[in-house]
């Protein structure tokens, strides 16, 4: 008993558990921050340097739930995307994505 009660401890414990469920309805609420970059068409950032800001509509969940979560980690360096993502919660990772991804 004690080994089955302390393997599913472990895997309730685990990285490989799945990830938080989207709600693009709930992302409505949280995108204020991401509008005025991303839903601009041509838009170019000049901090840290001058670059052109991708659009995030439409494209894949994974992939924006993905970058997200890497600037959060710090694996990625944009500093305005890495301080936007230190913010947020995996729910709201997950509904972002499921909100961008839907466009």
């Amino acid at each position: 008993m004690f080994k089955r009660t302390l393997l599913a401890a472990l895997v309730a414990a685990s990285p490989l558990m799945a990830a938080a469920q989207g709600n693009a309805e709930a992302a409505k609420t949280k995108i204020a921050m991401c509008v005025g970059c991303h839903e601009i068409a041509g838009y170019k950032a000049s901090f840290p340097s001058v670059y052109s800001v991708p659009r995030i509509a439409g494209q894949s969940a994974r992939y924006i739930e993905s970058a997200l979560q890497a600037y959060r980690k710090g694996d990625r360096s944009h500093p305005t995307m890495r301080g936007i993502a230190a913010g947020l919660s995996d729910q709201d990772i997950a509904d972002l994505a499921a909100y961008y991804g839907a466009q």
